[in-house]
C-alpha cells in the first residue's frame, strides 16, 4: 500500500511539472520570430589566407573574386528576428504608399472622392476605439493616445502613439503616420525597424477603415438604385437547384441575415471570404406566412448550410442540409418566393 501511495505521489509531481513546463512554453512567444533550424552555421570557422607550400608557383591572382572581410554587426541565431517587415497596403483607388524609418505615407489623387479623407480618418479612429490626445481640424493633424497592439508573436504587447496628418497639394493628398512613442511594458523602444513596423501597421488600420467606409457607401448607393432584390430559381453547373439574386455579392451578403431571420432561419456562423453561412430553420406560424403573402415552404426544420456565390452583378444561394443533401427543385422554388418576399420587407445590416 505504501508503495502505491509513493507511486501516486511521484505521478502527481511529474504531472504538475509537465503542466508547469507546458505553461512556461506557451507563455513565451519568442519562438514565433526565431529561426527553427540548427545554428551550426554560427560555428563556421573564419576564412584564412591560403598557405602555399615552398617551391609551388600559383597562377596570377585575380582580385575580382576576393571575398572582403566585413565585421558583422547584425543579430544572429535566436536573436535574429525572421519576421518580414510590415508593408503599407494601397487599397484605395489610385493610391500608392511610401515607407521609411521616419514615416509611412499614403499618396492619393486630389479628387472629390478623397476630399473627405480627414473626416473618414476620424471616423475610423472612433470606430476602432483609438483615443486622441490632441486634434487640430484646421491643419488636419492629430496625435493619438497610447494604443495597445496585441500580437501572437510578442510576450508583452507593444504600445504606440502616432501623429497623423492629411496634407493637400495641388495634385495629390498625403496621409502621413509618424511615431510619437513606442514602448513595451516600461521599456522604451528606439529600434528603427520596430518603429517602421508599427507606423505601417497604424497606416494599414486607417486605410482598411477608410476602404470599408467607401465600400459601404458604394453598396448603399447601388442598393438604393436596385430597390427590392429580385430572386429567381436556377441551377448550378451540375444541375442542382439554386437561387439567383439579381444583386452584387456585397449587397446580398449584407441583406441576407435580416431576410433569413424573416423566413424563420436563425443565422449561426458566417464567413464572408468563403460565402458560407450556417442556419437553423424553424417554421413560422401560418399568420406570419400569410402576412408575407407566400405559402409555407415544405423544407424540414433543422440545420442547413447556405453557400453564397459571387456571379459579378448577381449572386447565387444554395441550401445544403446537415446530411449533405441539397434542396429538391420544388423546395428550392418555394424558398425563392419566401426570400423574395423577405428581401422586399427587410433592409441590410
Amino acid at each position: 500500500m505504501a508503495i502505491l501511495l509513493q507511486k501516486s505521489k511521484v505521478m502527481k509531481v511529474a504531472g504538475m511539472s509537465l503542466v508547469m513546463l507546458l505553461a512556461a512554453c506557451s507563455s513565451d512567444q519568442s519562438y514565433k520570430r526565431q529561426v527553427n533550424d540548427d545554428e551550426t552555421y554560427l560555428e563556421t570557422p573564419p576564412l584564412k589566407a591560403l598557405k602555399v607550400p615552398a617551391g609551388m608557383v600559383l597562377p596570377l591572382q585575380n582580385g575580382e573574386y576576393d571575398i572582403p572581410a566585413i565585421a558583422s554587426k547584425g543579430q544572429v541565431g535566436k536573436a535574429l528576428d525572421i519576421r518580414p517587415p510590415s508593408q503599407a497596403l494601397a487599397l484605395l483607388s489610385g493610391s500608392r504608399t511610401e515607407n521609411s524609418v521616419k514615416s509611412s505615407k499614403l499618396l492619393l489623387e486630389s479628387t472629390p472622392e478623397n476630399s473627405h479623407l480627414w473626416s473618414q480618418i476620424n471616423n475610423v479612429l472612433l470606430k476602432k476605439g483609438f483615443q486622441v490626445s490632441q486634434r487640430d481640424d484646421a491643419s488636419q493633424t492629430l496625435t493619438t493616445d497610447w494604443i495597445d497592439w496585441p500580437r501572437a508573436d510578442e510576450n508583452v504587447p507593444y504600445q504606440t502613439r502616432h501623429r497623423i496628418s492629411v496634407a493637400r497639394q495641388s495634385y495629390q493628398i498625403e496621409l502621413s503616420v509618424t511615431n510619437e512613442g513606442l514602448r513595451q511594458g516600461d521599456h522604451q523602444i528606439t529600434d528603427p525597424l520596430e518603429i517602421q513596423r508599427y507606423n505601417a501597421l497604424m497606416l494599414n488600420e486607417l486605410i482598411e477603415g477608410v476602404n470599408q467606409q467607401r465600400e459601404r457607401i458604394s453598396d448603399d448607393s447601388v442598393a438604393r438604385n436596385l430597390g427590392s432584390l429580385d430572386v429567381q430559381s436556377g441551377g448550378d453547373t451540375s444541375g442542382l437547384p439554386q437561387m439567383i439574386v439579381r444583386a452584387p455579392y456585397n449587397i446580398v451578403w449584407d441583406r441576407l441575415p435580416a431576410a433569413l431571420e424573416k423566413v424563420g432561419m436563425k443565422v449561426g456562423s458566417r464567413s464572408r471570404s468563403t460565402g458560407s453561412i450556417t442556419v437553423t430553420y424553424k417554421s413560422l406560424s401560418s399568420s406570419s406566412w400569410k402576412s408575407m403573402g407566400v405559402n409555407e415552404p415544405s423544407i424540414s426544420e433543422g440545420d442547413y448550410k447556405l453557400q453564397v456565390g459571387d456571379l459579378n452583378n448577381r449572386s447565387s444561394l444554395q441550401f445544403i442540409s446537415d446530411k449533405g443533401k441539397p434542396l429538391t427543385q420544388s423546395q428550392n422554388d418555394e424558398l425563392v418566393a419566401a426570400l423574395k418576399a423577405a428581401f422586399s420587407q427587410t433592409t441590410g445590416l
